[in-house]
């Protein structure tokens, strides 16, 4: 039996009108395994250590961001209460709007030959 696959670019879309799939499909991609599970493929965004998580993983390592721990925190939370009254904040979801807050949706896209 195959579990069903949330459809990110509908979720994305509750947030950001004029979505980039290739963006979305990067962000997928990159976020791999991780997606596997359901607990995994959620953003616990009551849970200090997941945030944290986000902040280092996400945030510094692969968006490269190195603006201090409270302006990241700060980004993340404007993404957390934008997403507030959502049960199931999806991974995907959450690091596409991160990505688009610092204008990196670029770096998931496919690179060109």
């Amino acid at each position: 039996m195959t579990e069903h696959k949330p459809d990110y670019v509908v979720d994305v879309k509750k947030y950001v009108p004029a979505v980039d799939e290739e963006a979305v499909a990067g962000i997928v991609k990159h976020l791999g395994i991780a997606l596997h599970t359901r607990d995994a493929s959620l953003v616990a965004a009551t849970d200090p250590e997941e945030l944290k998580r986000v902040r280092e993983g996400f945030m510094k390592k692969k968006l490269a961001l190195t603006a201090s721990d409270a302006e990241l925190d700060a980004a993340l939370k404007k993404v957390m209460e934008q997403m507030k009254g959502v049960h199931d904040k999806h991974r995907v979801t959450v690091c596409y709007l991160l990505a688009e807050h610092y204008g990196k949706l670029d770096l998931f896209h496919p690179k060109a030959k």
